[in-house]
């Protein structure tokens, strides 16, 4: 999908034998922000996916929130039912900025238009109704820049391909769909941005 500065294309697939994928993403722009989040259930099938779809629309119904606030809500919602991983990406399309955070395996990889590649550690943990530690990093948003984010059942190994320093969303997910193994072992979720 297309929008005025933020440009995307996803792939998604369940994990091998699985209807349900455990994973699931929001995007939003508007005139001031850009938010993109992706939260995975621990474990897979149905449970993992209703756990990771109810952090999703919390962000959905209030999405000018801050990071800090998006995580203590999910955290509530998230008290007797399994527990999830997340990311969260947000761009100040007035500022000209961006910060990314992420509570267990979400990754996501900045790589500017010179082709330089930044990837986030995550912090360990999850979001299971008790309060996580987390950082937030930031950055200066530049012209033609990408951001892949994605869930774990996204190797390193794919992550090095040369595909992913394509200028075209759409050529890094159709790419990644056509070589990526098709009997994968983990639901799994790639989300490529471009900000022009």
């Amino acid at each position: 999908m297309s929008n005025d500065s933020v440009e995307v294309s996803i792939y998604q697939k369940p994990k091998k034998g699985n209807y349900y994928c455990g994973d699931s993403y929001y995007y939003k722009e508007s005139a001031t922000q850009f938010i993109c989040a992706l939260a995975d259930g621990l474990g897979s099938g149905e449970y993992a996916k209703e756990s990771s779809q109810a952090v999703v629309d919390i962000i959905a119904n209030d999405n000018e929130a801050s990071v800090e606030q998006i995580f203590n809500e999910c955290n509530k919602e998230l008290t007797g039912k399994r527990g999830v991983v997340l990311g969260v990406l947000k761009m100040d399309l007035e500022k000209g900025t961006y910060a990314f955070t992420s509570l267990g395996n979400i990754g996501i990889m900045a790589i500017s238009d010179n082709c330089e590649k930044k990837r986030n550690i995550p912090n360990s943990g999850y979001l299971g109704g008790y309060r996580r530690p987390f950082k937030i990093f930031q950055g200066k948003l530049d012209e033609g820049m990408v951001f892949i984010m994605f869930s774990d059942g996204v190797t390193s190994r794919a992550l090095s391909s040369k595909y992913f320093y394509s200028k075209d969303v759409h050529t890094i997910t159709e790419t990644f769909s056509a070589v990526s193994a098709t009997n994968q072992e983990d639901d799994t979720t790639l989300i490529a941005m471009r900000y022009s």
